[in-house]
């Protein structure tokens, strides 16, 4: 195989003039459709600068023989990737990916051949893209959103949009409506001639499903009307809608039809405890001509695996694929048929279906140094391929591979101002709860120090359920481990892909045993002599920055100080504000039994602004005005309740950001803040103190 792997940056020469699409979030909903405008560069030249071949780091252990590596300035951490979402066209030719340029996200598509671009089009800065797929070797569909007013409220609107390449035109679909969710697409016409989209007529309408001709003002047909209850159509693999599934009146109700020509049954109609096959059931594919087809479903140990089904009976035929340790995520159909499996081990990992499909993932992984490996995108013929290499201590590099040829061709790398040479090597570790449960976490040790006493960061992950952390690069912890501290990320109980009786560990559990969990991974790290623990300190975002608040007041003589990004203070008003995003009572209701716990636990008990006058460890306290997800409201109440405290908290405010980083800029501010609060409060020793990129404190 010739393989050129130098590393090389992408850079695209010369402006591109960029149309903008007018999805206006200050009038939203009534006027987020608009007319738009097609100004499109022909075309810019894709230049590169090769880098000298590098080799990725070892697996990372602690090297005290080694220097500690040199400080990465925060603003490269902070620096956005150099795009994402990279796709092949259909028959290869193109290749279209997003990124960033002065505020805006851009969508470009360049020829493979001569590295021209073809196409570049832009959003407002207010909008983002959710998704984009191609359709045909000239049409695309994009999912754009913007924030809007919906019965008082702002939410996220998505709408849906028409690229056409030759003409160098981007067209609104469904015209304008107020509706919040408008791109739910159910299918997609083989020859690329039409879609099938799930979407309410009015605000006032359950779903109903309509056909959209691929073409400017192409006509717009209702091939499925609302039903009382149903929010989700499913059609099959030929277009026909099939099933209709939804909860009403505190039931679960099922409908299928055999065929087009049939009638829609009401098949199930199933309340809270019966039937515990149908609690998890995601429908990947109904075969027409058949009642068969592919679901994910829970089997009788609990894991979620690959199965047939049998939707007019809902009845398991065979088990394709199920892991005997982990839930699958995800499946690719082929032509009908499993092309792979999706699961998430330490890392995520993928189960091929077909030998020659193994092999070939297995040879890329030689030839690129056994790095993690995932094939991004396929052209049809499969004769080219876009393959990401990296690892959890390197952002990676995408290149084009032609099987045929044996070639394989660097196109950029990720994050080409980073110099993954320096970043530590996480690994995974497992330590006992004190109830005896296993808590599989990650450790990250700093570079050139001995893993003995040394300063530890806690950082436990957002959710919290029914998510989890697992061996990829991630800024801050490659931040924070360039700075002199080991860090450690426990998926404490309730942390999902580890089966259903681990994620119901955590039901009830906020604040209690989910913290104690926090509490044990300091105590294995102090045992193991890892860590110092008089240098203990917890950092986190969303449900982690609450459970950084809640470590400091909960066993402040445990920790020497906490931060926290737009973590939750109060949570009696956070489950009245999550209530308005719950389109169904049902699940709304599941939520709040599963933050409560069956017995309606007291959440004012774990509520840390009601006892914010007893802070008495530093804490950073760090929030976006526009965050709506953890409202700013949050921030607000335990700041005011904190103003008679012992210790007050070093505060950051972030106007005008949301839950996560909207801007370079705006996470630039958090690490600086952080690494400034750390530095005062938990400082690594000397050594590596001194020479600190920035040393800024918010207080």
């Amino acid at each position: 195989m010739n393989c050129g792997l130098g590393r090389i940056g992408l850079a695209l020469a010369g402006a591109v003039s960029l149309s903008v699409v007018p999805l206006n979030a200050q009038n939203a909903p009534v006027e987020a459709v608009g007319a738009v405008a097609t100004q499109v560069e022909e075309t810019a030249g894709v230049e590169t600068a090769a880098k000298p071949p590098v080799t990725a780091p070892a697996a990372q252990s602690a090297r005290p023989t080694e220097a500690p590596p040199a400080l990465i300035p925060t603003a490269n951490f902070a620096g956005r990737t150099a795009f994402w979402d990279a796709k092949l066209s259909p028959d290869g030719s193109m290749l279209s990916f997003l990124r960033k340029r002065d505020g805006t996200t851009e969508f470009v598509a360049v020829r493979v051949d001569d590295k021209q671009i073809v196409r570049g089009f832009g959003t407002q800065k207010e909008d983002q893209v959710e998704w984009y797929r191609w359709v045909t070797n000239d049409k695309l569909l994009m999912s754009v959103s913007a924030m809007g007013k919906f019965f008082g409220e702002e939410v996220r609107f998505t709408r849906l949009i028409l690229i056409q390449l030759q003409a160098g035109t981007l067209d609104y679909l469904f015209g304008r409506t107020r509706v919040v969710e408008g791109d739910d697409v159910i299918h997609v016409a083989k020859d690329g001639s039409h879609i099938l989209v799930s979407m309410q007529k009015s605000i006032y309408d359950y779903p109903s499903v309509m056909r959209h001709e691929l073409v400017p003002d192409g006509d717009v047909t209702t091939v499925q009307k609302s039903r009382d209850g149903v929010w989700r159509w499913v059609a099959d693999d030929k277009g026909v809608v099939r099933m209709g599934t939804g909860w009403y009146r505190n039931r679960l109700r099922i409908f299928y039809r055999p065929d087009e020509d049939s009638k829609f049954k009401l098949i199930a109609k199933l309340g809270n405890d019966e039937s515990s096959r149908d609690k998890y059931l995601d429908v990947l594919e109904i075969i027409n001509g058949s009642d068969t087809g592919y679901v994910l479903s829970e089997g009788d140990n609990g894991r979620v695996g690959l199965r047939t089904f049998n939707y007019s009976t809902r009845e398991v035929l065979e088990t394709v694929y199920e892991n005997p340790d982990w839930d699958i995520d995800g499946v690719a159909l082929k032509d009908g048929k499993p092309f792979a499996a999706f699961y998430t081990a330490d890392r995520d990992e993928v189960h091929w279906f077909d030998a020659d499909q193994r092999r070939q993932y297995t040879d890329l992984r030689k030839a690129l140094g056994d790095l993690e490996i995932w094939v991004v995108s396929r052209s049809k013929d499969e004769e080219r391929m876009l393959v990401w290499a990296g690892s959890e201590a390197d952002p990676g590099v995408l290149y084009l591979f032609e099987p045929s040829a044996s070639r394989m061709s660097q196109v950029a790398e990720y994050r080409p101002n980073l110099d993954f040479r320096l970043l530590a090597k996480p690994g995974p570790v497992t330590y006992t709860a004190r109830d005896g449960a296993k808590i599989p976490s990650y450790l990250t040790l700093p570079r050139g120090r001995e893993a003995k006493n040394l300063p530890l960061i806690i950082l436990p992950h957002g959710g919290p359920y029914g998510v989890r952390d697992k061996l990829q690069y991630n800024d801050e912890v490659q931040l924070l481990a360039n700075r002199g501290y080991a860090v450690l990320q426990p998926n404490f109980r309730g942390s999902g892909g580890y089966g259903e009786a681990f994620e119901e560990k955590g039901n009830g559990q906020i604040g209690r045993g989910m913290q104690d969990d926090i509490d044990d991974a300091m105590d294995w790290a102090v045992e193991q002599g890892i860590a110092d623990a008089g240098r203990v300190c917890v950092v986190g975002g969303s449900y982690g920055g609450y459970a950084a608040i809640w470590s400091v007041i909960r066993n402040p003589e445990r920790y020497r100080c906490a931060a926290s990004w737009a973590g939750v203070t109060d949570w009696d008003r956070m489950l009245r504000y999550d209530r308005k995003f719950f389109s169904r009572g049902k699940y709304y209701r599941e939520w709040s039994r599963t933050v409560r716990g069956e017995d309606v636990k007291n959440l004012k008990d774990v509520s840390p602004y009601r006892i914010a006058e007893q802070l008495n460890r530093p804490l950073l306290l760090a929030h976006g005005t526009k965050d709506n997800v953890v409202p700013f409201k949050q921030y607000t109440q335990f700041e005011k309740a904190s103003r008679k405290a012992p210790v007050k908290p070093t505060t950051l405010v972030i106007k005008d950001e949301g839950h996560s980083f909207s801007s370079p800029e705006n996470e630039k501010a958090w690490y600086d803040a952080l690494e400034g609060f750390l530095m005062k409060h938990n400082p690594p020793d000397a050594a590596v103190a001194v020479g600190a990129v920035s040393n800024t404190d918010s207080e």
